[in-house]
């Protein structure tokens, strides 16, 4: 397989399907941005985390690979001529959902309950995740932006609401395995 294809030196790119859009469509940055976000998690897996909790970011790569495949597939050419669908993957699911809740549920077990705001960083790791969840928020954002006029399964939407969540609760808890100082944001008072 050639890397280089040449098809998009004039600033345009293929959607699935064949649609031909420019580089900067909504569509291309919504699943660009989840491009992104799933090399941030690459990244976070890469630190100093519990073999589960590797596990479970393998997994989330993995749905975010089907979600980036979903915002690239315009609706109306999600279904062949044959009936059978484009993508042939598994969707987003509500236990895929589930999944995010239940290791956030574990994580905040062990954690102290947060009074503050807390500031990013830390360690390094922890910084690392915080990114991580930043990119989730827009890339949450800009599928929401396609949602509005090119509506896809809203399964897509509320996981990444809930990834990012998780890469909160993970990013605490990354402090507390680590020894990391959680530092509280307590707002300067004014004069």
């Amino acid at each position: 397989m050639k890397i280089y294809t040449k098809t998009g030196d004039k600033g345009t790119t293929s959607l699935f399907g064949g649609t031909r859009v420019s580089k900067h469509h909504i569509r291309i940055e919504s699943y660009g941005t989840v491009d992104e976000l799933n090399s941030h998690i690459g990244l976070v897996k890469d630190q100093e985390v519990q073999p589960e909790t590797r596990e479970i970011l393998n997994r989330i790569q993995d749905r975010l690979f089907t979600i980036g495949s979903t915002l690239a597939t315009e609706p109306e050419k999600a279904t062949l001529k044959s009936g059978k669908p484009r993508l042939n993957i598994p969707g987003i699911t509500e236990e895929d959902i589930l999944l995010l809740e239940n290791e956030i549920d574990k994580m905040n077990e062990v954690l102290p309950e947060m009074t503050h705001f807390v500031l990013p960083g830390g360690h390094q790791a922890v910084s690392i995740c915080h990114i991580a969840r930043c990119v989730c928020r827009r890339s949450e954002r800009m599928a929401t932006a396609l949602y509005e006029i090119s509506p896809f399964s809203e399964l897509v939407l509320k996981y990444l609401n809930r990834l990012s969540d998780y890469l909160f609760v993970l990013a605490r808890k990354l402090s507390k395995d680590l020894n990391a100082n959680e530092v509280e944001w307590i707002p300067e008072k004014g004069i």
